[in-house]
């Protein structure tokens, strides 16, 4: 792997990381003090966090430097499908892989094996879908 993919994998990986924390942060800031349900507040947590994905992986992740409306809108509606993909992808795949056998409690937790397999893909998708399509400046 070449050292300029190396450090973009690493942000990649940080970001995700903040990403997933102002998801369970808004999360717990709705539930907590806006008194919104559980839905709604996962759903709002989501939009927020998605949008906060887009942004920071389009800056420091793959450093696109196209602001144009035209562009911004592309990459925007792209990074908005790809997330509603993996997020189909782990609402189905958890209970398929659960059903086809990976049903190996971890940690206690029943199925977790499956749904940690699925984070697994999830994240590769999302880093490729982002890297060769959203982000990625035709020539």
């Amino acid at each position: 792997m070449q050292h300029k993919n190396y450090h973009e994998l690493i942000r990649y990986i940080l970001v995700g990381g903040a990403t997933t924390l102002v998801n369970w942060v808004v999360y717990s800031l709705l539930i907590s003090f806006a008194v919104f349900q559980i839905t709604a507040s996962n759903i709002i947590a989501w939009i927020v966090s998605v949008v906060f994905a887009f942004f920071t992986n389009k800056i420091w992740v793959f450093k696109s430097s196209f602001w144009q409306p035209s562009v911004l809108l592309r990459e925007g509606i792209s990074f908005l499908g790809a997330r509603i993909v993996s997020g189909l992808v782990d609402i189905l795949g958890v209970p398929l892989l659960y059903f086809i056998g990976l049903d190996y409690p971890l940690f206690g937790i029943e199925g977790f094996t499956a749904k940690v397999t699925v984070s697994v893909i999830i994240v590769i998708l999302n880093y490729f879908f982002s890297k060769y399509y959203i982000f990625h400046r035709k020539v």
